[in-house]
């Protein structure tokens, strides 16, 4: 399986946590871009409330990612091991998402702990990306190996991901098997470049319920 290397010789021409304002969802992400190539980007975006509450709260991930990829993986605790992994894959004109957890350093199998919910924008495969956009349940509080954990909103947290070249081998479901990857990177993420005052309200404008799945949306807000 061909895995590619170059990330760790070019995350030096990425830059820091930016604000980015989507005007498909409306939502305002913190950005972070890691350099694939030189002409191409993993771009990964965090979302979360304004007001969230001092227990468990939601957030809204998007990544665009390049064609050249077969699936990609982001963990929440910044390790690959005992803490909520969001892994997505395309399938067809949009991604599959899979919520992961790992104990070893090994194929992470099906996590409970997370749900995630596709906002009904912000989901698309073009000529050169595919991107995924969705509610996270479960990915901002987890018990890890040392306790509980909590991402603080208003906090800069480091962040690991992993990608591979190589396929689903069922890409239409969030259990599929996928290939292994290489090294993990790293990135520190500013989260509070991604507050969000109306978060519910964008959530229910995007079809989906701040406490559930998807709603019924007859028209803007």
């Amino acid at each position: 399986m061909k895995l590619f290397f170059g990330l760790a010789a070019l995350a030096g021409l990425a830059g820091g946590t930016i604000t980015y304002v989507d005007q498909e969802t409306g939502f305002t992400f913190s950005e972070y871009k890691a350099a694939f190539t030189l002409t191409a980007n993993i771009v990964f975006r965090f979302a979360l409330p304004s007001n969230a509450p001092s227990g468990p709260y939601n957030a809204v991930i998007q990544a665009v990612i390049p064609n050249q990829l077969g699936w990609i993986g982001l963990a929440w605790g910044g390790s690959m091991v005992k803490n909520p992994l969001t892994v997505a894959y395309p399938n067809g004109q949009r991604a599959t998402i899979s919520s992961r957890w790992a104990t070893a350093h090994s194929t992470p199998t099906p996590y409970t702990g997370a749900t995630y919910t596709p906002l009904n924008t912000g989901n698309k495969v073009n000529g050169t990306h595919w991107q995924f956009t969705a509610k996270c349940a479960g990915c901002t509080t987890w018990t890890g190996s040392s306790g509980s954990v909590r991402i603080a909103p208003t906090s800069s947290s480091r962040l690991a991901f992993a990608y591979s070249t190589g396929k689903a081998s069922q890409p239409s479901s969030n259990t599929s098997s996928i290939p292994v990857h290489d090294t993990p990177n790293y990135f520190t993420n500013d989260f509070s470049q991604g507050l969000n005052p109306n978060f519910d309200a964008l959530l229910q404008r995007n079809g989906v319920s701040s406490d559930g799945g998807a709603v019924f949306v007859d028209g803007p807000l």
